[in-house]
């Protein structure tokens, strides 16, 4: 246990925002130790505030992954751009992830035009570092630095956890004095239901390629806890129309066994015990128009 005395504790959120696809879950992941946030090549994967918890000598560090920031559309996609927000304003620190090998791109660019108007300083992360030529991060790295608005600059590959090590001392530093909020061994505020959920949804995606588009949720409908220590927890995956009803459990059901036997094993991984995983697919064409769908993920149904 980490025997820190009351009046040495330290506590504070800290934002990690950034366009679609820029890094943000695998980084969060990665300075947390284990999985909290699903990740995917796919843009747009996470759909809601998630909470990464740290604990870094003194200092708990509370971090708040994101959902992509980018020009919304559809309901869904304003409710998501809003939860972003909603978590960079209520935050002590902000952390703006850009994709390096993307460059200073105009979703970052409203990102920055955004901090601006509010007043907001930010610490920078530069991420995928690793695939950009020395000299053009260099490039990047002053054009945002000429910003006015960033306190520091790292650079990282949250993939390969390069440059972590430097980044999460100064964010526990700068987090100010007040008691922790979270059990010291606790790493995130997501309820299993719901991160088993996430996990499903993940594979999901990660199956599917490009066949789908992000027309399908999952719900844990029950979890049973079982009498020999493991549990069954049955799933629905929602689609908005029958045709994708056939893409999801695909010839012979062949894609939802791989996505049910993916989900299983880290399931199993990360629950430490045996898991029985039942998926069903059904079709619910007004997902994304339901209400209490929003009020179960925090997000605001009239953003």
């Amino acid at each position: 246990m980490n025997e820190v005395p009351e009046n040495e504790r330290r506590c504070g959120y800290v934002a990690v925002v950034g366009a679609p696809n820029a890094g943000k879950s695998t980084l969060v992941n990665a300075l947390v130790g284990t999985k909290v946030s699903i990740v995917s090549p796919k843009v747009q994967t996470t759909r809601f505030r998630v909470l990464g918890i740290v604990m870094a000598g003194p200092a708990q560090v509370i971090l708040v992954d994101t959902p992509g920031i980018f020009q919304p559309k559809r309901r869904l996609d304003r409710a998501m751009v809003a939860a972003a927000w909603d978590g960079a304003h209520d935050a002590e620190q902000i952390c703006l992830l850009i994709d390096a090998s993307k460059g200073y791109d105009d979703d970052s660019r409203a990102i920055v035009l955004r901090l601006k108007q509010v007043n907001r300083q930010a610490i920078l992360i530069l991420n995928k570092v690793d695939v950009v030529k020395k000299e053009k991060l260099l490039k990047l790295a002053q054009s945002l630095h000429d910003e006015g608005i960033f306190t520091d600059i790292f650079m990282v590959s949250a993939l390969t956890g390069s440059g972590l090590d430097a980044l999460m001392p100064v964010l526990a530093e700068r987090t100010p004095m007040g008691p922790w909020m979270f059990p010291e061994d606790e790493v995130s505020d997501l309820p299993q239901r719901l991160l088993a959920a996430e996990i499903t949804r993940e594979k999901a995606f990660l199956q599917l390629h490009e066949e789908l588009p992000y027309a399908l949720t999952v719900e844990t409908e029950s979890w049973e806890e079982k009498e020999d220590g493991s549990a069954r927890i049955d799933q629905v995956i929602y689609v908005q129309r029958e045709s994708q009803k056939g893409i999801v459990v695909g010839k012979h059901g062949h894609q939802i066994k791989a996505i049910g036997a993916a989900a299983r094993t880290e399931l199993e991984a990360l629950l430490e015990r045996r898991v029985h995983l039942f998926l069903h697919v059904k079709v619910r064409e007004d997902w994304q128009d339901k209400r209490s769908h929003y009020n179960e993920f925090g997000l605001d149904f009239d953003s």
